[in-house]
């Protein structure tokens, strides 16, 4: 998503504390070399953007990513289960990894929020869930089944049908592009509300990730200027600075350490 968070999630840029709760973010690629083992999948449910599991082998240090999901994130370390939310990311920082542990996480769609939790109060950081065990955790006052990788969307159907997660439709609309029904000025207010980021952030931060793909798919760095409408290429280069961590030749080269983008992904246009 990628980007989990443990006491102290610390802005790459600064080297200041922005967060000190526990969270993930889903869509990691590390190189080979990098002990931190994951399995990322799509999703069918118009509710979620990807169900991921990961394990864990001495990684100290992780770079994380601008991301614009919320997620669910279900560990296990040392026999002790935990759960908590994680929020949308607007820049990029470091994260220690705790190591030996295993994870399960959903990412739900954009547009999507939690009832009892508004989006906006997530955006770069997360809230630890109490009482977790390793069958049940507590979310919106209930108790809810802890899901396995396999059985995610099964666990999303049940909160949608509680209430527990619901959605604006208006964002979908905003995002296929449709004509609106309401002022640009009430579409933006609406979109926020719903995702914690305005529309220009989350177009930002979708398309600084695409470009990382590109580029560590070899791709051309002019190429990718052109293909994704950059101004030129000191433009791209201060958004991956920005929102990815890294420059165009790490990710061509693979080299920088662990990060939690998944570079693995198709990038067709």
């Amino acid at each position: 998503m990628p980007r989990w968070r443990v006491v102290q999630h610390r802005d790459a840029s600064e080297g200041r504390p922005i967060a000190s709760s526990i969270g993930w973010t889903a869509n990691c690629a590390y190189p080979s070399s990098v002990a931190l083992r994951f399995e990322t999948r799509a999703s069918d449910s118009p509710w979620v953007d990807t169900v991921w599991t990961c394990t864990s082998e001495q990684v100290a240090e992780m770079t994380s990513v601008a991301a614009v999901c919320w997620g669910l994130v279900f560990w296990e370390l040392e026999g002790t289960a935990y759960a908590s939310i994680s929020g949308p990311e607007t820049r990029t920082g470091t994260a220690p990894v705790p190591e030996g542990a295993t994870f399960v996480g959903i990412e739900f769609a954009v547009g999507t929020r939690l009832r009892a939790m508004p989006t906006p109060a997530l955006v770069d950081r997360g809230l630890e869930l109490p009482d977790a065990t390793h069958r049940t955790f507590r979310l919106d006052g209930l108790r809810w089944e802890t899901p396995g990788p396999d059985d995610a969307e099964a666990l999303v159907d049940r909160l949608v049908r509680a209430g527990a997660v619901i959605r604006d439709p208006l964002v979908a609309e905003i995002r296929q592009g449709r004509r609106l029904a309401v002022s640009d000025r009430t579409a933006e207010r609406r979109f926020r509300a719903a995702t914690g980021l305005t529309q220009g952030a989350v177009r930002q931060i979708e398309r600084v990730r695409r470009a990382a793909a590109l580029l560590a798919a070899d791709t051309p760095v002019a190429d990718v200027v052109s293909k994704l409408e950059y101004f030129d290429e000191p433009h791209l280069a201060h958004a991956l600075r920005r929102y990815v961590g890294r420059t165009a030749r790490q990710l061509r080269e693979g080299t920088g350490g662990a990060i939690a983008l998944d570079l693995d992904q198709p990038t067709t246009s």
